[in-house]
């Protein structure tokens, strides 16, 4: 009875007598394992990308925009009228108990100046709590503080991008900016942030004081107004219950009856972003199946050489059945090198696939995540290939009638 390992050295022998149809025949499975790994490691490092852009927003949050406004039977769109107000804000700090912190925002875009440098960004006039809502911490100088905000004081917070583009190397904590013409002290430097899931710079910002915002940058005829309100629920698990209270808190507020239709919009932030997590993992699964169907096409390549081999060598089998060989020995011999091939094709294409996801993270500045999961079940399914589609071929060679087999020319 053969051993394994005999037909193990019974398969290596077979293959170094044919090295390059060995080769050959190999190259489908190594191309596949070699693009499912690294198709799988770009959907990963896509998906982890987008997830760190959505863990950057913070968490458990809602966002409240201006809504539609009716005047004199003509409808603005969302957002063409400053419905929200400051009043409204801390109210929902305060008489809502699944909120735990309320950030206003007043947005624009200005001028920014430092000596004989500028830039263009933007400037949020904000409160203390934004920081806590986005889970942003200060890398240097201190946040803006609620007298601040109450005094409407003329003290920033910058974002790294800023930073770098007005200062350089330069410590910009107590330096004077200028918005607007108007000075500004920089008493904050915020960490970095990297893009949103948008694909805009995070790190393109001013802070100032919400009440500064208003009154002295981008005042109007409604200086109590906000642009925005982030909301940050106490925990995922009120999430809803935060925006059904705030809805309802805001319906009280703007006298907002059942037939009227509503001058705000409460958005879930934490909706939008497992859109967007499904949307990447459906990508991820859509990559590594196109990269599968190479898999498959190098499995019916070894099925195919592998029927060629049995004709080739019926006389060999004919011989080992006349000296005693049983059906599974013949079985064992052909199916051993069937798993020898794609497995060595597999631990060729999980290194090509390393190398090649390496390559595409290196040259086009995409992130990619490679995952030894991934190599495992990318070794064990080339492995179950041979297997499957060498299965036929074993099965064909051992079904082999002796003297029909030692006839054969």
């Amino acid at each position: 009875m053969t051993t394994l390992w005999q037909s193990l050295l019974i398969a290596m022998r077979a293959l170094r007598v044919n090295k390059m149809r060995a080769l050959l025949t190999m190259l489908g499975i190594i191309i596949g394992i070699a693009a499912v790994i690294a198709m799988v490691a770009i959907g990963a490092g896509a998906s982890k990308m987008i997830s760190d852009q959505i863990s950057s927003m913070g968490s458990n949050l809602l966002l409240v925009l201006p809504g539609s406004t009716t005047s004199g039977g003509l409808r603005s769109g969302s957002g063409g009228a400053p419905t929200l107000t400051y009043d409204d804000a801390r109210a929902i700090k305060a008489e809502c108990p699944s909120v735990a912190e309320v950030a206003p925002t007043v947005r624009g875009s200005a001028q920014v100046v430092y000596g004989n440098q500028n830039w263009s960004t933007i400037v949020l006039g904000t409160t203390p709590d934004m920081l806590t809502v986005r889970d942003w911490p200060v890398f240097a100088g201190r946040n803006l503080s609620p007298s601040d905000v109450d005094g409407a004081l003329k003290n920033c917070i910058i974002g790294q991008t800023v930073a770098d583009n007005l200062f350089g190397d330069a410590d910009p904590i107590g330096k004077i900016i200028r918005i607007k013409k108007i000075p500004f002290t920089v008493v904050g430097l915020l960490d970095r942030k990297g893009q949103s899931p948008q694909g805009t710079d995070q790190d393109d910002v001013v802070f100032v004081p919400l009440r500064t915002a208003q009154r002295k940058l981008f005042g109007s005829q409604f200086p109590n107004t906000v642009g925005a309100m982030m909301v940050q629920a106490k925990d995922a698990a009120v999430l809803d219950q935060a925006q059904e209270e705030v809805t309802a808190l805001l319906d009280q507020r703007h006298r907002i009856g059942p037939a009227r239709e509503r001058d705000f919009t409460v958005r879930n932030l934490s909706e939008i972003m497992a859109v967007a997590e499904q949307s990447s993992r459906v990508m991820s699964i859509l990559l590594g199946s196109v990269a599968s169907i190479s898999l498959l096409v190098g499995g019916i390549g070894i099925m195919n050489i592998m029927l060629v081999s049995v004709t080739e060598r019926t006389r060999e089998i004919g011989i080992r059945m006349a000296i005693g060989a049983k059906q599974r020995d013949i079985l064992l011999q052909f199916l051993t090198e069937a798993v020898l091939l794609t497995t060595v094709g597999g631990i060729i294409g999980m290194g090509l696939g390393v190398v090649g996801a390496m390559v595409v993270s290196k040259l086009m500045d995409w992130p990619t995540l490679i995952s030894s999961t991934a190599i495992i079940i990318a070794f064990l399914f080339s492995a179950g290939v041979g297997v499957f589609f060498g299965f036929y071929p074993a099965r064909k060679a051992a079904s082999l009638n002796p003297i029909d087999a030692l006839r054969y020319e």
